[in-house]
C-alpha cells in the first residue's frame, strides 16, 4: 500500500482512505485502481452536493444569477470560491489536470462497477461563512489579502512539486505554517473537516468503504476514525455544521456604534449649537462618503454607482441591516449586466487584476467588496473625528 493510503480494519469494518493532491494525474490512477481493486460497498467522496455538481456541470457558471448571488448575501463566498478553484486551476495546468479530476474519476468508476457513493464532506458555504463569522476584523482583512495575493499570483507549479503534496511532511509544513498564522482558519478549513470526514466516512453504509480525500486530512480523520471505533467521540457533527451565530457582544456592538454616533451628534446641536451639530454631522458624512466613493472608483465603477456610494455610505454605516457594499454592487449590476461572454471566461479572468476590470461580473464583486471596505474604514475615521469634536465643544451660554 501507497504511503498516500490508509487501511483501517475498525469493529470488523474496513476503511481505506486515499489521499490525494487535488490536481495530480497520479492521483487519479490511484483512485481508479484502488476502487477496481478493492471493490468496495461504499465509496466516500470529500466533496459536498454543490461542488459535486460543479464538477459534473462545469458550464453551471454560465447560468449564474449575479443579483441573486448579492440579494442571498453571497457575494464574498462567490469571489472566495472563484479564487480558490482558480488557484488550483492554475496548479493543476501543467499536470494536465483540472481541479477535482480524481474525485469525478471516483464518481464514475464507482457509476461503472455500481458501487454507491457518499459526500462526506461539508457544504462549502457553511466552512466559508464559518471561516469569516469566526475571524476577528483583522483577521478578515489578512484573509482578504491570502485570498487575493493567491489570485494574482503567477507562481508556476510544477508536477512534481504537486506530487510532494502527498507526503506527510510537506503536508505537515504546510499545516504547521497555517496554523501559526491563521489559527482560525486552519481550525474551520481542516480540524473542523477532518472530524466531519470522519463523521461521514464512518456512518457511511457497508462494511469495506474506499474514502477518496485531499493528502492533507488523512492524519486528522484517521484519528478521528480511531476515536469514533473505540466510543471516546460521537458522530455527531451538527454543532460545525452550522454557521455560528453572532455573540450577545457582536449583537450589542452592532447597533451601539450606531447609537454612539448619533448620539453624539444629536448632543452636539443641543451642547454646542447648530454650527458645532452641523460640523459635526458634515465630518461623518464626509468620513463615510469619501473612501467608499474612493474605493468605488479605484474599481472602476460605474458614475451612478459611485454617487450611490458617496450618498449612501454615511446612512448604511448606521444601518446595521445592509452595507454600502450591497447597494453599490446591486446598482453596478443593473447598469452594467453581466454579458455571456463574462461568464464564459470567468474563471480565467479571476487569476489577473485585468480580469477583474474586463469582466463584469467580477468588476460588481470588486466593487462590493472595496466600497464595503471603504465605508469600514470611514466609520472608524469619523467615529473618531466625532468623539474629538464633541470633546472639544465649548457649551453654548
Amino acid at each position: 500500500m501507497s504511503q498516500t493510503q490508509k487501511k483501517l480494519e475498525l469493529n470488523g469494518r474496513t476503511i481505506t482512505l486515499v489521499g490525494t493532491a487535488h490536481v495530480s494525474k497520479e492521483s487519479i490512477e490511484e483512485v481508479e485502481k484502488t476502487i477496481r481493486e478493492t471493490k468496495p460497498d461504499c465509496v466516500g467522496i470529500e466533496l459536498d452536493e454543490k461542488r459535486a455538481d460543479s464538477i459534473q456541470n462545469p458550464d453551471k457558471y454560465r447560468q449564474l444569477d449575479i443579483i441573486k448571488v448579492l440579494k442571498n448575501n453571497q457575494g464574498f463566498l462567490l469571489l472566495a470560491n472563484l479564487i480558490l478553484a482558480s488557484f488550483q486551476r492554475r496548479m493543476g495546468l501543467n499536470a494536465g489536470v483540472k481541479p477535482g479530476d480524481e474525485m469525478l474519476a471516483a464518481m464514475k468508476v464507482a457509476s461503472e462497477l455500481n458501487i454507491p457513493t457518499s459526500l462526506v464532506d461539508r457544504p462549502i458555504q457553511i466552512t466559508l461563512k464559518r471561516a469569516w463569522g469566526k475571524n476577528s476584523f483583522w483577521g478578515k482583512i489578512k484573509l482578504l489579502g491570502l485570498l487575493l495575493s493567491s489570485a494574482f499570483s503567477k507562481e508556476e507549479i510544477e508536477p512534481e512539486e504537486i506530487e510532494n503534496l502527498k507526503n506527510h511532511s510537506e503536508m505537515d509544513s504546510m499545516m504547521d505554517e497555517l496554523a501559526k498564522d491563521m489559527p482560525v482558519i486552519k481550525s474551520v478549513l481542516i480540524d473542523e473537516r477532518d472530524k466531519y470526514l470522519a463523521s461521514k466516512i464512518w456512518t457511511s453504509e457497508g462494511k469495506n468503504i474506499v474514502a477518496v480525500l485531499g493528502a492533507g486530512h488523512l492524519p486528522g480523520v484517521e484519528a478521528h476514525l480511531n476515536k469514533l471505533a473505540q466510543g471516546e467521540e460521537s458522530p455527531d457533527v451538527e454543532e460545525i455544521s452550522e454557521i455560528p451565530p453572532k455573540g450577545l457582544a457582536g449583537k450589542i456592538l452592532m447597533w451601539l456604534i450606531p447609537a454612539i454616533i448619533i448620539a453624539l451628534i444629536a448632543a452636539g446641536f443641543i451642547y454646542g449649537g447648530a454650527k458645532a451639530g452641523t460640523k459635526m454631522l458634515t465630518s461623518w458624512f464626509l468620513w463615510n462618503s469619501i473612501p467608499s466613493a474612493l474605493f468605488s472608483i479605484i474599481a472602476a465603477a460605474h458614475p451612478l454607482t459611485i454617487l450611490i456610494a458617496f450618498i449612501g455610505a454615511p446612512f448604511t454605516s448606521l444601518c446595521p441591516f445592509i452595507g454600502i457594499g450591497f447597494l453599490t454592487a446591486i446598482v453596478q449590476a443593473l447598469l452594467c449586466k453581466p454579458r455571456v461572454s463574462d461568464m464564459e471566461t470567468l474563471q480565467d479572468d479571476v487569476s489577473s487584476l485585468k480580469g477583474f476590470y474586463k469582466n463584469r461580473i467580477l468588476r460588481i464583486l470588486l466593487i462590493f467588496i472595496l466600497s464595503s471596505l471603504g465605508s469600514t474604514l470611514g466609520t472608524f475615521l469619523g467615529g473618531a473625528d466625532i468623539i474629538g469634536q464633541f470633546r472639544a465643544i465649548e457649551p453654548i451660554e
